[in-house]
């Protein structure tokens, strides 16, 4: 080794040797063990804490106090959806801009906003259960959400010296199944209820099941998210931007959701297990169950005439409710232009459809808080009406002392059959002798009709519009040769309908087992000045689908017999609309809504969830317009009274 060498060794070796026998140089942390926000400038108090129910489990809850609050009402929010994140809208020292826009007027008003993470949710101990049922057949437990609510006021009218020991309840979806809970055997000290667009049949009509149809797409990505974490960690994944592909191409629901370990799951495990309207859906069916109770609580049902998702609930409980309790001033429903979140964000339009100024604001500001006030306040406001009601087309409110089959004074409602007729008409006249029995079309399942135009985005992806899809314009659908569609001519006068729509269809199929769904639809003029992109639009109103195999009896599947002529009786959402001068009044039906649902084999299977793929058939589909056998929809028309 060279002289230079031996030397670069050496300092090598006493650098080694003096870097081991110096001790270790660390750097002290910058953030403290505890630190103490400085919020003097902020108009509220926040407060987080643990608030301990019956069976000693604790559920977290954040209070914010307003710094003037005294003598306040409580408003409470129960939510699976992460409390502290929605009592952090924004990063502000303001409490109108922290709370969710729900809250505005009750902020406005002075109101302590209070939210609480349910059991088994986020911060709160416990088990999580979908929808978790009452006390009884189906929850062995001492404890449901009716329980948790009353030991949260409870907690709450004891503990926040501000309050004047009144509370009110409200929130949307999930939050508005919670809401309803409140009410069942509710603490003295609950004296408002106000559910948003509240779960309340997850069969009929609801989040799970339409009528016995699967909505997959929709359903199992958010069962993943719910329950597969307490704290929603694991999300949905996909690897494909159209959700059709994705569920085209991985066969039934049951292999989707295989192909993302839901087996795991509890909720998903009950779904596959029922899906026929059985004990364990009618049981825990929201409407059914407030018949029976007392109405003690005063209640305003707020719901959406196009909400993509619980559509069915608000008004189902409502009709539940005010039979129950016909001469009851306790009971509210208001049915406003709003997609499943409208009523508590901004209500100007949704997608192309434009309404009369902010109508979810006016609401909050003029129907919600004065109902609140009232009781909470003992302010001196007069009762909301017994139905509040948009009127779209027009685009007016209406009030009405009953809902459906009711209308203002100097009116009366009628029901009025539009038959579908040969030639694709649609009119009033029954179909004439002598013309084509039926129109038919070959339902391919490989080739489902999608529910909206290509692509269909996951819901929350990137440019989705999933909100606006009840509105969508129809053209897309009205173009295949599997879908059938009737249109009246122009009409030369208004056409009012308020109320509940129903769809009698006479229809065979080839097949043992068979979907229909059904739309209604306002075709605007082929021109619009002003307003091209309206020229011809086909606007959804009504639609709904119906899984054939639960013709005869809900609670059992059967198959159907091929080739016979069968009845079909369908509900179709609710609504109030005046088709205007020179629009058409338009109804299509198809087999298929994909992949918002779940394909129908067209071969009867004992469980579709998990049909292989040689039970996927064609068949064709008949839709017959005799004068013996007439398929029709039953319109609730407005007219003048006699």
């Amino acid at each position: 080794m060279n002289p230079f060498a031996l030397r670069l060794a050496g300092v090598l070796i006493l650098a080694l040797t003096n870097a081991q026998a110096q001790p270790a140089v660390t750097l002290s942390s910058e953030t403290p063990a505890e630190f103490k926000p400085v919020i003097s400038s902020f108009d509220f108090d926040r407060r987080e804490v643990m608030v301990p129910m019956r069976d000693g489990v604790k559920l977290k809850t954040i209070i914010l106090v307003p710094k003037a609050a005294r003598g306040a009402p409580i408003f409470l929010n129960r939510t699976p959806y992460n409390a502290s994140k929605k009592l952090s809208r924004l990063d502000s020292p303001h409490l109108a801009s922290v709370v969710p826009q729900m809250n505005d007027t009750t902020v406005a008003a002075g109101y302590i906003i209070v939210s609480q993470d349910v059991r088994g949710k986020y911060g709160s101990e416990g088990d999580y259960v979908m929808n978790r049922p009452l006390v009884g057949p189906l929850n062995p437990t001492a404890v449901d959400h009716a329980t948790d609510c009353f030991d949260t006021i409870d907690w709450l009218v004891k503990h926040l010296p501000e309050s004047n020991g009144r509370v009110a309840v409200g929130g949307g979806s999930y939050e508005g199944f919670t809401t309803v809970m409140c009410t069942v055997h509710p603490h003295p000290a609950l004296k408002a209820a106000v559910p948003f667009a509240p779960m309340v049949d997850g069969w009929i009509g609801d989040d799970w099941f339409h009528n016995g149809a699967f909505r997959q797409d929709g359903s199992l990505d958010y069962t993943y998210d719910q329950e597969a974490t307490r704290k929603n960690d694991e999300k949905w994944w996909s690897g494909y931007t159209d959700t059709y592909e994705q569920y085209l191409r991985t066969g039934s629901a049951g292999d989707v959701a295989a192909s993302r370990g839901l087996e795991q799951l509890g909720f998903w495990r009950a779904i596959a297990s029922h899906t026929a309207y059985d004990r364990y859906w009618q049981l825990q069916a929201v409407d059914k169950l407030m018949a029976k109770e007392p109405l003690t609580v005063p209640t305003m049902i707020v719901s959406g005439l196009f909400d993509q998702e619980d559509i069915y609930g608000g008004p189902a409980l409502y009709a539940a409710m005010a039979q129950a309790h016909p001469n009851s001033d306790k009971l509210h429903l208001v049915l406003g232009p709003w997609n499943h979140g409208g009523s508590r964000n901004t209500g100007r339009a949704i997608g192309s459809i434009l309404f009369e100024g902010d109508t979810a604001a006016w609401f909050r500001a003029k129907v919600m808080q004065p109902f609140l006030d009232r009781y909470l306040k003992d302010a001196p406001t007069p009762l909301p009406p017994r139905a509040l009601v948009y009127e779209t087309g027009a685009n007016e409110w209406q009030r009405y002392d009953a809902w459906p089959r009711a209308c203002a004074q100097g009116c009366a409602t009628v029901s009025r059959k539009l038959y579908l007729q040969a030639g694709g008409k649609l009119g009033f006249e029954p179909p004439a002798p002598g013309a084509a029995a039926f129109d038919e079309y070959i339902a391919d399942p490989a080739k489902p009709v999608p529910y909206r135009a290509r692509p269909t985005l996951a819901i929350g992806a990137e440019g989705s519009t999933w909100g606006e899809w009840l509105v969508d314009d129809q053209r897309h659908a009205a173009s295949r040769t599997d879908v059938l569609v009737y249109e009246t001519e122009p009409l030369k006068a208004p056409l009012r309908i308020a109320g509940q729509p129903w769809a009698d269809l006479i229809a065979s199929t080839s097949g043992t087992d068979a979907d229909w769904v059904v739309k209604l639809i306002d075709v605007w003029p082929a021109e619009v000045p002003g307003n091209a992109r309206m020229g011809g639009y086909q606007q959804m109103l009504s639609a709904d689908i119906f899984r054939g195999r639960f013709r005869a009896d809900i609670t059992s599947a059967q198959p159907l017999k091929a080739g016979e002529p069968l009845a079909y009786r369908i509900r179709l959402p609710q609504a109030n609309h005046t088709f205007l001068p020179g629009h058409r009044v338009m109804v299509q039906v198809q087999s298929s809504w994909f992949p918002l649902y779940d394909r129908n084999p067209q071969t009867f299977v004992p469980n579709i969830l998990f049909a292989k793929p040689a039970d996927y058939q064609k068949a064709t589909q008949r839709l017959w317009h005799t004068p013996a056998q007439a398929s029709a929809i039953e319109l609730p028309v407005i007219a003048a009274a006699p």
